[in-house]
């Protein structure tokens, strides 16, 4: 064994991520964010429960989601389903 971690492929990194994202906006803001597609370029997603009809969910997508998801991949577009 080395001292490398185990690498995972991009596709389960990107639906890990979202989830901690959708299990941290489910806890605290009863709102919740789903990944539909990941092509390695571009994530579709959708922003649900207290989330929809929100003021506040172009924050929440842009700010948090997406904000969180270029600091892991910066190149990867987030578009938002509705």
């Amino acid at each position: 064994m080395g001292d490398n971690p185990p690498e995972f492929p991009v596709q389960e990194q990107m639906e890990a991520l979202i989830g901690q994202l959708d299990s941290y906006i489910s806890h605290y803001h009863g709102g919740g964010v789903e990944m539909l597609s990941f092509d390695g370029h571009t994530v579709r997603v959708r922003l649900g429960g207290a989330c929809l009809g929100c003021p506040l969910s172009p924050v929440t997508l842009h700010g948090w989601v997406e904000g969180t998801i270029h600091q892991f991949f910066p190149n990867v577009v987030v578009l938002e389903e509705k």
